[in-house]
């Protein structure tokens, strides 16, 4: 949980907020407590008396941004299991218009991804930061000829015990899970899951579209990643990329930072899915935010150059993608507005992992999780339940 020290009540005058049900051209916004307490298209009729002014003209309201994949950032990485290293990411994200993550491990030793969930259980978000909500397990029930970037001695097949292991460790906080699905069969690690309550998403997968229609029927609902570590389209066998085409119960992730999928290929699979299906990710390893040079990732050396982080052998290491940035080359496509980045970076990854009673969207009593941004989604304001967390330029 999450103990705020109540939190100076913000008013947000004349801003075009895009709420969840409507886009109010000349509006107010109240947050007190930490939450969203009024919307109106004037201002409103009682103000707290202590209240912070925000004069917004010519900037648009927007919900705070949910990053469901992330593994580090600004020198941290959620492997490195300290307090510090989630502090870090969780101070940093802000920046960027991160006000929520899934924090992110990798395919590791056991003893190494056990501490990085213990860290995570006993970690206590603080007032001003990024929420830390949960964790994305990727890995380690991966396809080894798929393993892209994550250590390949560590993969193992499906087990339901060592889950539940893990997630007792977690305190319950696994709330994805990338895995093959062509390593279970016959679905029962798959249905045993989607039973628990986690998301599971198809990644570092060779599967074709056949089985992927079957793990669809045993409940994955998710793609890791779009295009990167999965079979792709072929003529004869559209694979996964062409799976989650077809396939309506599947929505995807995307790393839409130029580098990971073309502009052309972003084009095109925005063309197939639309933004009710897409969900905006980093996939940001800990080089993020700092200058080129040497880092590692799951033990691995990367070298970060040009905007690319790579291992030895040229294969993508995550990224250095920053959510905001992700989302301006989305606003590029043909088609895509600021409902649709709304719709991929906010309110799909809090459909995805069962939040959106309270993240996602701008509606009374949700999280005061809001951006303030101009029309090509530079960050002026990032506000994390209900206090500023980052003031730009």
């Amino acid at each position: 949980m999450i103990t705020l020290v109540n939190p100076t009540p913000i008013l947000i005058k004349n801003i075009k907020i895009y709420s969840e049900k409507e886009i109010i051209s000349h509006g107010s916004l109240l947050l007190e407590n930490g939450k969203i307490s009024t919307i109106t298209s004037s201002e409103p009729s009682q103000i707290p008396a202590n209240c912070q002014v925000i004069e917004a003209s010519n900037l648009i309201a927007i919900p705070g941004f949910i990053d469901g994949h992330i593994h580090g950032t600004h020198g941290a990485d959620v492997m490195d299991a300290t307090e510090e290293a989630l502090d870090t990411m969780a101070t940093a994200l802000p920046q960027e218009g991160t006000t929520s993550f899934l924090a992110t491990t990798i395919t590791n030793a056991p003893e190494n991804i056990e501490k990085a969930l213990i860290n995570v259980a006993n970690y206590k978000n603080k007032p001003g930061q990024a929420e830390m909500f949960g964790i994305h397990l990727e890995g380690p029930f991966i396809e080894k000829t798929k393993a892209g970037a994550q250590p390949m001695e560590y993969i193992i097949e499906p087990n339901k015990q060592q889950f539940d292991q893990w997630q007792h460790l977690s305190g319950n906080k696994i709330k994805t899970i990338t895995m093959a699905p062509e390593h279970d069969s016959d679905g029962s690690f798959i249905t045993y899951l989607r039973e628990l309550g986690v998301n599971v998403s198809a990644g570092h997968t060779g599967i074709d579209f056949a089985g992927m229609k079957t793990a669809v029927s045993y409940g994955v609902q998710q793609v890791t990643h779009l295009c990167n570590a999965m079979s792709g389209i072929h003529h004869r066998d559209i694979g996964v990329v062409g799976a989650a085409f077809q396939l309506k119960e599947l929505r995807g992730e995307v790393i839409a930072d130029g580098i990971h999928i073309s502009a052309e290929m972003l084009q095109l699979i925005y063309n197939n899915m639309g933004s009710e299906r897409l969900i905006l990710i980093t996939d940001a390893m800990r080089a993020k935010g700092l200058a080129d040079g040497d880092y590692e990732l799951g033990g691995q050396p990367v070298k970060v150059e040009n905007g690319q982080a790579v291992l030895k052998d040229g294969t993508l290491a995550g990224s250095i993608l920053k959510m905001n940035e992700g989302a301006q080359q989305m606003l590029k496509l043909d088609g895509v507005s600021i409902e649709n980045i709304i719709e991929m970076a906010s309110v799909n990854p809090a459909k995805q992992i069962g939040v959106y009673d309270r993240k996602g969207s701008i509606e009374v009593g949700k999280d005061a999780d809001i951006l303030l941004v101009d029309d090509h989604l530079n960050i002026k304001y990032t506000i994390a339940r209900g206090i500023i967390a980052f003031e730009g330029k």
